[in-house]
This record gives structure tokens, sequence and C-alpha cells, in this order.
């Protein structure tokens, strides 16, 4: 069953929750950025649902905004056109884990069956040969992330890059991962994709 997070953002409080050292990322990018053409001014823009909550807005932009500058783009002086406008978006997905989706939980390969097995991250998980299911181990939750990327033209409004970012474990350390993830996701500036998606691994803020 899944529970889907409406906004990964409003939880930006658990940032002092422990955080991973890096993290792996399936990116897609997909880009008609014009060749010889230098990254400019930027400003982001806000969509409806984004503008309605400003302040997780900012805090997205914020997780945004120095991978954004690491691929050369500067933020507008307030009043001053940009050269481009940036939307990005993020969320999150809990997903309940099963015992089934670990094909080592009964016994493995061999002919005899383990007493006590062994997770996908090395935890034990007690099996039915002692007649109960448990302990809870796979009542841990388990994240599915994404982040995303458009770039604009400014003038005319025409896209010139895409870019996705997915990730999956544990962790809701959003504020230490996103920045992290949109960092993956603008690693091939200003090129396309030429394997989607391809991993690519971030290191993350703390």
């Amino acid at each position: 069953m899944l529970k889907f997070i409406a906004s990964a953002l409003a939880l930006a409080a658990l940032a002092g929750c422990a955080s991973l050292n890096s993290v792996d990322s399936d990116v897609s990018t997909y880009s008609r950025w014009p060749a010889g053409r230098q990254p400019a001014s930027y400003r982001f823009e806000r969509l409806p649902s984004q503008q309605a909550h400003p302040q997780q807005a900012q805090v997205l932009e914020d997780s945004a905004r120095a991978a954004i500058e690491g691929a050369g783009f500067v933020a507008a002086p307030e009043g001053a056109a940009p050269d481009v406008s940036i939307q990005i978006g993020a969320r999150i997905t809990e997903t309940d884990r099963s015992p089934f989706d670990d094909p080592y939980w009964y016994g493995g390969a061999g002919p005899f069956h383990r007493s006590v097995l062994y997770g996908r991250y090395g935890r034990p998980f007690w099996g039915p040969r002692f007649g109960y299911w448990g302990p809870g181990y796979y009542d841990l939750p388990y994240y599915e992330r994404e982040v995303a990327v458009l770039i604009r033209d400014k003038k005319t409004g025409e896209p010139l890059y895409e870019a996705r970012a997915n990730s999956d474990g544990t962790s809701l350390a959003v504020t230490s991962l996103l920045p992290a993830m949109f960092s993956a996701a603008l690693k091939d500036f200003p090129n396309g994709g030429v394997t989607n998606p391809h991993r690519v691994r971030g290191a993350t803020t703390n």
C-alpha cells in the first residue's frame, strides 16, 4: 500500500535527523539547449500550487539553488528580466515494504532454511519457521523520492532542458537529500543523457 506524502517539504523540520553521506540517483536528462549558448541569469518560476505555500516553495528553491548556480547560472537582480525561468518540483512517496520484496526472505538458493533471514539492508527478519511474523523490521518506512527541473527560455517560453532524479531508501532527511538529488539532476547540463536513466552519486550536505 502506498502512502503519498502531499508535500515532502512540509517535513523539512526533520533536517536534524541522521542522514547519509551520499545518495545514488537514477537521472534522466533531455536537452534542447542551443550549442554555444552560455548559462546566464535565472529566476525561479513558482506554479500556482507553490505560490499557495510560499514557505515550502522557498525551502525547495533553497535546496536547488546550489545545483543551479553550480551549472553556471546566476540569480537575476531584482527587477531585471532573467535569461531563463526555472521550474522545480519534488515529491516523496512512502511505501509499506513486505518481506516478500526480498528474494532471500525464505532461505535463499540453498536447501537449508535459515532461522534468521537477511533483507536488502542486512537487517534480520524472523521467518515463518517460528510460526509468527516478526520482529517488525519491515515496518520501517521506505521512501521513493523524486526531484524535477525544467529550464525555459524566458522570452519565448521554449523548454530548453529537462531533468529528473529518482532515489529510494529509509531516510527522510529532506534538507540533506534534496540538494544532492538536484545536483545529480543537473550534473549533465547542458548535455542530455546518452543513457536514460543513468546512475549518479551525489554527496549530501551533512
